[in-house]
């Protein structure tokens, strides 16, 4: 079936199986970013946002997003590499599988939380799952670069 979809700001009109993830529509488009993992739902590599607002992919139907705004990392690639330096900074970017969901998860994030806590920072990632580290870096860089925004007195 046909599906129009805007993909970083690309329209696409696009010939999709009725049962066919965005994930797979994603992938077999040649955006390397958005990984798949658990196709459950429950690991968050999969995260790319969908008029704005979080998805993930792996179990959200390619025909849903007809008509909408369909953003991955490769999308927002220079705001996505300023974040990148401070994972790197704090050695949390470890096998780096992870990190296109994550990253995606941050930057959601921080256009929703003004000045979040701790707390709400791990809350706000809670699906998002790493096995190379304990998040301790991870949220070191989150709450660095959110404080470096802050300082030079960007607007979300």
């Amino acid at each position: 079936m046909k599906v129009a979809l805007t993909i970083n700001n690309n329209n696409r009109l696009l010939d999709v199986r009725p049962d066919e993830c965005l994930l797979d529509t994603l992938r077999r488009l040649g955006y390397a970013s958005v990984q798949r993992g658990c196709d459950t739902s429950s690991c968050g590599l999969c995260t790319i946002w969908v008029d704005e607002q979080i998805v993930l992919s792996c179990t959200y139907l390619t025909v849903r997003a007809e008509g909408k705004s369909i953003t991955t990392l490769e999308g927002i690639r220079d705001k996505a590499k300023e974040f990148t330096d401070f994972l790197a900074n704090e050695g949390a970017e470890q096998c780096g599988y992870c990190a296109p969901g994550f990253i995606m998860t941050v930057l959601a994030m921080e256009k929703e939380l003004v000045e979040p806590s701790e707390e709400e920072i791990y809350h706000y990632l809670n699906g998002n799952l790493c096995r190379c580290t304990g998040y301790k870096g991870q949220i070191r860089a989150i709450k660095k670069y959110l404080e470096s925004k802050a300082v030079r007195g960007e607007e979300r």
